[in-house]
């Protein structure tokens, strides 16, 4: 069963496919007519359009699963996939959770206390608290941190239930809003306070574990362009500019934390980079939405070798084996109003034409016709980029940009333009920053 939908659901199914695999997707009301929907072996709608009625709704997922026979579940990212209960539920009736074990979730997919599994592997973390109680408590340890802060859902993820706060007067609302986003998000409204470290990098480190002991990395990813509310926007990897010893240093702290949980599946290390310090942040034991420029340059397919790990097999190759060639670039298609503050921008697509060419894909669900509705993420598409050095493939990926046609709604395109075509970003030098301080967007 792939229990999720959009790009990553369709991403999941063709995995399947080529590995001789029959799939059930589930979908909303709102999704009846998404692609992946038609592209699984079965389908079965499970609620309707609000995510919490329908793609967070456990009982009618496993259900589903029992009724069609499913050895398996495949979570995606968002949703459940980051979900402890949710994987106890499944190995409970039987099912295969295709991730990390409950209890690895639970430690590490759970963003305050992974923090303190990593600080017992010998690894830096960002100043920060354990998960709050109350909302006093929160004003207790901005004020013992110091401002400003960053209030994190601990169940989060692609920056929902993160608030900045900059001053105690902006606390309280900052409490609410982060709450409310966590709980409709992920079913869990726990917070915790993490220093606002300004304007570092923001670097991932892809991991792989089987169950025999063994975890590889394939490298790190440059994911410092991101949103006002931190979602991310173009990522990258090799990460441009990384110095031998820091790059050295994150690998060789996350294989160090998951051999210390004993971490199975795909993951993903997240690091706050500044100077010569680095701090980790968070670890998303799922796949991620930037998965495919690992893939490109380490030539592997991740959501294959999640099935196959799932499956009990051995991870084919060592650390020694792996060696990244060549550079890729990833920009998110969002269907977004950038000028008024990135808000969604859900209708019809009338038109569309996307890119071809050699080193460019393109992970979609869309199709022309299809309707965008209101209930979920806006990323629409993915464009990756890939070539033999850096420059290559920006010339690529802004070759494939202005090939690219969506009409019917409003996209992030001509801002990933705008990112492509910025000095800052032209000669790798960026933060967390970049789309305050290089192209003015608040």
């Amino acid at each position: 069963m792939i229990a999720n939908r959009g790009e990553i659901a369709l991403r999941i199914n063709r995995a399947c496919q080529e590995l001789g695999v029959l799939t059930v997707a589930i979908f909303s009301e709102a999704d009846r007519d998404s692609l992946h929907v038609r592209q699984a072996d079965e389908a079965f709608c499970v609620g309707p359009g609000p995510a919490g009625r329908s793609y967070l709704n456990i009982p009618n997922i496993i259900s589903t699963a029992l009724i069609t026979h499913c050895d398996a579940i495949h979570p995606g990212y968002g949703f459940l996939a980051e979900n402890a209960r949710f994987a106890e539920i499944c190995s409970d009736h039987g099912l295969t959770f295709i991730g990390p074990e409950p209890r690895v979730i639970a430690l590490m997919g759970d963003k305050a206390t992974a923090k303190k599994v990593v600080r017992e592997a010998g690894v830096p973390t960002t100043p920060g608290t354990d998960v709050l109680r109350s909302l006093e408590e929160a004003y207790e340890a901005a004020a013992s941190i110091g401002y400003p802060i960053l209030l994190k859902a601990t169940a989060g993820g692609g920056g929902r239930g993160m608030r900045v706060v900059e001053e105690p007067n902006e606390l309280q609302r900052a409490y609410a809003g982060a709450t409310a986003e966590s709980e409709a998000s992920f079913k869990d409204g726990r917070l915790y306070v993490e220093k606002l470290i300004r304007t570092p990098r923001h670097i991932e480190v892809q991991v792989l574990g089987d169950e025999f002991g063994n975890v590889v990395h394939l490298g790190e990813r440059d994911c410092s362009i991101q949103k006002p509310a931190h979602q991310k926007i173009v990522e990258e990897t090799p990460a441009p500019n990384l110095l031998p010893a820091i790059r050295a240093s994150l690998h060789e702290m996350a294989l160090r934390v998951c051999r210390h949980v004993g971490y199975t599946n795909a993951g993903t290390l997240e690091f706050l980079a500044a100077g010569d310090d680095v701090y980790f942040m968070e670890m998303n034991t799922r796949i991620q939405v930037e998965h495919p420029v690992t893939e490109m340059v380490y030539n592997i397919d991740l959501v294959k070798e999640q099935i196959r790990i799932a499956s009990g097999e051995p991870l084919g190759y060592r650390q020694s084996d792996l060696a990244g060639r060549g550079h890729a670039i990833e920009c998110r298609i969002n269907a977004e109003d950038v000028r008024n503050h990135f808000a969604p921008a859900a209708g019809t697509v009338s038109k569309l034409v996307f890119p071809g060419g050699p080193g460019i894909r393109v992970d979609t669900h869309l199709y022309a016709g299809a309707t965008i509705p209101p209930y979920y993420d806006s990323m629409i598409a993915k464009v990756i980029a890939y070539g033999d050095t850096r420059e290559i493939a920006i010339a690529r990926m802004e070759r494939a940009l202005s090939e690219t046609v969506i009409e019917g709604v409003q996209t992030t395109i001509d801002l990933c333009m705008e990112i492509l075509a910025a000095p800052a970003f032209r000669n790798g030098r960026y933060d967390v920053e970049f789309l305050s301080n290089e192209l003015a967007l608040r």
